[in-house]
C-alpha cells in the first residue's frame, strides 16, 4: 500500500541515537536562547571577577594591574550588551527572476503557430 507517510527509520542493531536529528531551519526557541544568553553573561561576569583579583595581586606592577583594572571596567558592559543581543538572523535567498538561458530558450520558428481568440 502507497501512502504519503514515510515509516520511521530504525537505527541499526547496537546502534542509537540520543539526539534527534534536525530537520527545520526554526531559531531555537526562547527558552534555549536565554539560557544561551545567561550562561555568556555568567562566564563574562566571572571573567570580570578573576580579573579584579589579579589586579589587587599585581598591584605592584603598574601597568599589568591597569590592564587587569580596565578589563574589569569594561567587561560589565560588555557582559550586558551580549546578554541583551539575539542571535543573528539567518541569510534568507530571495526569490528573483532569472532570465532563462539562451540555450533554453524555444525557438519561434516557421513550425510555430499563433492562436489568437
Amino acid at each position: 500500500m502507497a501512502s504519503s507517510q514515510q515509516l520511521p527509520h530504525r537505527a541499526p542493531s547496537g546502534s542509537s541515537r540520543a539526539e534527534p536529528v534536525l530537520i527545520t531551519e526554526a531559531e531555537p526557541s526562547q527558552s534555549e536562547q536565554h539560557a544561551a544568553r545567561k550562561k555568556r553573561y555568567v562566564i563574562t561576569m566571572a571573567i570580570r571577577g578573576v580579573s579584579l583579583v589579579m589586579a589587587a595581586v599585581f598591584y605592584q606592577t603598574v601597568w599589568l594591574m591597569l590592564i587587569f583594572a580596565v578589563l574589569g571596567t569594561v567587561l560589565p558592559w560588555i557582559a550586558v550588551v551580549m546578554a541583551n543581543d539575539r542571535p543573528p538572523k539567518k541569510r534568507q535567498d530571495v526569490n528573483r527572476y532569472v532570465a532563462p538561458r539562451p540555450d533554453r530558450i524555444l525557438e519561434s520558428g516557421p513550425q510555430s503557430r499563433v492562436i489568437d481568440m
